[in-house]
């Protein structure tokens, strides 16, 4: 008989999938369950703009037909939103296929890919499915530790995956932290800037000093890749659509390597959308303050250290593991995510949701501790 694991490439044999949260439909079949809050994906509670939701209505009537597959209207809309020239841009099946698209062009066996450890879960992923060798540093506290990351180029080295913030700990680099590292990394090292919380870092009522936008240096590195996505801030996950900037000689290259017609007509459609809601956004991430703040008070209150998050999440330290925790959380209808995969296993992190799943979250959080 045949065995299909020595068939697969030496990379795909060792993968492990990547775990989504749970989803809402699973834990209603398993408990029967009829009030349920989702709070574990860094999804928008608000969900799309009314506009972006008008828009795929309208884009229902000619699904007979393939979409654009350069996203001509999305990248002309896309360039004004950020100052930069529709050839500079990407588009993506969600920023995550954008990631594995860059790692399939720039990098192959025998070659290096860097990230910080407690990076997201697909840096791993996409660099041992190519057969490239992952490179992980130590984090500093639960952040990046830049100077490391330098100290740890080699002549091997193709790419550096810098998350900001970072998901799933949420920590963040200020401007000049970044800008110092970027003009020490090689010019033939891609330094990927992972942006996909970047409304919510951005946003003044975050607090955050200096947080960087990554789009305004494209001219001074060529070397540097921005990616972003509507699945966050703009409620689009369903859709899966997201969105690389960078020069227009690597984007020419990353589209070679793009799927034809990776980004449907509707996520196309939705996605011009709601770029022109911004009033959407300014809602979104002024909702997701005040539920910040909750969260945050709620943690000082019980005594329980937390990690200060530039998302719409936060990570909480329950002081045990978290597993324990996490089930008794499903079985009150509550939905988070435990991060053990992360090295971090006493951790939970929770997404921030409307005000009543926050205050749900709070009740259900503080009756499963003070129960176990």
């Amino acid at each position: 008989m045949i065995d299909y694991q020595e068939l697969a490439v030496p990379g795909v044999r060792k993968l492990t999938p990547y775990q989504p949260g749970k989803p809402v439909e699973e834990l209603q079949r398993e408990l029967g369950l009829s009030e349920i809050i989702k709070l574990a994906s860094n999804e928008n509670p608000l969900g799309p703009s009314k506009m972006a939701l008008a828009a795929v209505k309208y884009g229902l009537v000619e699904l007979e037909r393939y979409p654009d597959g350069n996203g001509f209207a999305l990248k002309q809309k896309l360039g004004k939103h950020l100052s930069v020239k529709p050839e500079q841009i990407t588009l993506g099946n969600g920023s995550n296929d954008v990631l594995e698209v860059i790692a399939r062009t720039f990098a192959q066996p025998g070659n290096e890919i860097i990230f910080s450890q407690y990076a997201f879960a697909v840096y791993p992923i996409v660099t041992q499915a190519i057969g490239a060798t992952a490179v992980v540093v130590p984090a500093k506290g639960w952040a990046h530790d830049l100077d490391a990351t330098l100290k740890a180029i080699t002549n091997k080295t193709r790419i550096i995956f810098v998350t900001n913030p970072n998901n799933p700990t949420g920590c963040w680099i200020e401007q000049v932290a970044l800008y110092d590292f970027l003009k020490q990394v090689p010019q033939n090292v891609i330094v990927v800037l992972d942006e996909a919380y970047f409304e919510y870092a951005n946003h003044p009522g975050m607090g955050i000093a200096n947080y960087p936008n990554g789009v305004e240096w494209l001219n001074e590195f060529a070397n540097l890749i921005v990616t972003r996505t509507f699945s966050k801030a703009y409620g689009l996950a369903g859709l899966r659509i997201g969105y690389g900037i960078s020069s227009a000689s690597v984007a020419d290259l990353l589209n070679r390597v793009r799927q034809p017609f990776n980004v449907n007509s509707i996520a196309l459609t939705a996605a011009e959308a709601a770029l022109d809601d911004q009033a959407h956004i300014e809602k979104s991430v002024a909702m997701n303050v005040n539920g910040m703040q909750l969260l945050q008070s709620t943690f000082t209150e019980m005594g329980l250290e937390y990690i200060p998050s530039a998302g719409n999440f936060i990570c909480v330290d329950v002081a045990k593991p978290a597993a324990s925790v996490y089930q008794a959380l499903l079985k009150k209808g509550v939905i988070v995510r435990p991060v053990a995969n992360y090295d971090m296993p006493n951790h939970l992190r929770i997404t921030i949701g409307i005000e009543n799943e926050n205050d749900l979250f709070v009740r259900a959080f503080k009756e499963v501790l003070a129960s176990s």
